[in-house]
C-alpha cells in the first residue's frame, strides 16, 4: 500500500504533466506542492525505487506504467469527489478541493465508482479538467 504522502507526489506529477506534455522537472513539483527541493528529492528517489517513476538526469521525471495507473486512479478519485461534494452535498466552492483531497486517500475504488455512477459518470470536474477513464 502506498502512503498518502507518496500519493500526493504521484498526483502532483500527473497534474503538472496534464498542463504540459512531456517530462516533469523536480522544480515544478516543488512549486506545485510547496515543499523544499531536498524533501522532493528524497521522495522522488523512493518513488523511483518502488518503480512508480523514471528519472533521468537532465531529462526529467516520467511515469512507469505502474505509476501512471496509480496517479490516474488518484486523480479520478479526487475529481469524482469534487463533483460529489459540489453537486450532491452542496459544499462551498472554496472548500471542495481541500475536502476532495482528503477523500481521494480515504475512499475505496468501489465507493468512488458508485459515486461516479450516481453522478452519471461525468467527464469533467468542477475546475474543467478531464476526469481520467480508469476502466
Amino acid at each position: 500500500m502506498i502512503s498518502k504522502n507518496r500519493e500526493d507526489y504521484l498526483r502532483a506529477i500527473y497534474c503538472i504533466n496534464e498542463q504540459k506534455e512531456g517530462t516533469v522537472r523536480s522544480i515544478e513539483i516543488v512549486k506545485y506542492l510547496k515543499i523544499s527541493k531536498p524533501a522532493i528529492s528524497v521522495m522522488l528517489k523512493k518513488l523511483k525505487q518502488q518503480k512508480y517513476i523514471k528519472m533521468e538526469p537532465y531529462l526529467g521525471i516520467s511515469f512507469t506504467n505502474k505509476g501512471f495507473k496509480e496517479a490516474q486512479k488518484l486523480t479520478y478519485k479526487h475529481r469524482i469527489s469534487e463533483l460529489f461534494l459540489r453537486d450532491v452535498l452542496n459544499i462551498d466552492g472554496k472548500d471542495i478541493h481541500e475536502e476532495a483531497h482528503k477523500l481521494e486517500h480515504a475512499l475505496s475504488d468501489k465507493v468512488v465508482k458508485k459515486m461516479a455512477n450516481f453522478l452519471d459518470n461525468p467527464n469533467v470536474c468542477p475546475c474543467g479538467h478531464k476526469i481520467p477513464n480508469i476502466i
